[in-house]
């Protein structure tokens, strides 16, 4: 009689389970750690896969590291690209983004370690930063240039500069959280806590309001609105 060997995961017989499973391993350990620290080893153990396995889906190292940035970047990208399609006003609109994105990093811990670890070795010679730039961080920019030059040119936006007012924006978001470690050490309070966070998306929300709108303007969707 012929058995049925059923698949499971840790072989080859479901291929997007197994490289899933890796795959998430992977951005854990390497936002832990980094691609000099992360161990092929630890990411395997944790999917439940044997080393000869996890080559098979990813040839080497910096190939699964490779592939851990295209699913935090890919995953950021998708998400505030759906925002930016919004059919909204540009206030609306960059108050909206603004928001979503600080909830997005708010929720993806791993992400924005990992983030933050490639950020880091841009600098020092990663192979991975040009493409991950262009594939992801250059369309999110070009449509956030898109809603500042409209909203200046309804008179609804003080006349900015996108290339320098997107970095500055994105800043108000990313450093606390970077530097969420030096804010508890010096001001004592968690600055991760569901209150605190709160308190900063709704600060982030109005300095951004009181940087980039023309005052006097009626506004849909204001800063306040939005930080609820």
């Amino acid at each position: 009689m012929a058995t049925v060997t059923k698949s499971r995961l840790g072989t080859r017989g479901k291929p997007e389970e197994t490289r899933n499973s890796i795959l998430h391993a992977a951005v854990k350990e390497f936002a832990a750690r980094g691609i000099d620290g992360g161990r092929t080893d630890a990411i395997a153990r944790v999917a439940h896969v044997n080393k000869a396995l996890l080559y098979y889906y990813f040839k080497d190292k910096e190939t699964l590291y490779g592939a851990a940035l295209n699913y935090a970047f890919g995953q950021q990208a998708e998400h505030m690209l759906q925002v930016l399609a919004q059919p909204l006003p540009p206030r609306e609109k960059i108050l909206t983004y603004v928001g979503e994105y600080f909830d997005f990093v708010a929720s993806h811990p791993l992400n924005r370690d990992l983030a933050q670890r490639e950020m880091m070795r841009a600098g020092h010679g990663s192979i991975h930063f040009q493409r991950i730039a262009k594939q992801y961080f250059q369309p999110l920019f070009k449509g956030l240039s898109e809603i500042i030059r409209a909203g200046i040119a309804a008179g609804e936006f003080r006349p900015v500069d996108p290339l320098q007012f997107i970095p500055s924006m994105v800043a108000l978001v990313v450093f606390y959280f970077t530097g969420a470690p030096i804010l508890k050490a010096a001001a004592g309070f968690d600055p991760l806590c569901p209150e605190r966070l709160a308190q900063r998306r709704a600060a982030v929300l109005d300095f951004i309001s009181a940087a980039l709108f023309r005052p006097g303007k009626a506004q849909r969707g204001g800063a306040s609105e939005s930080a609820q």
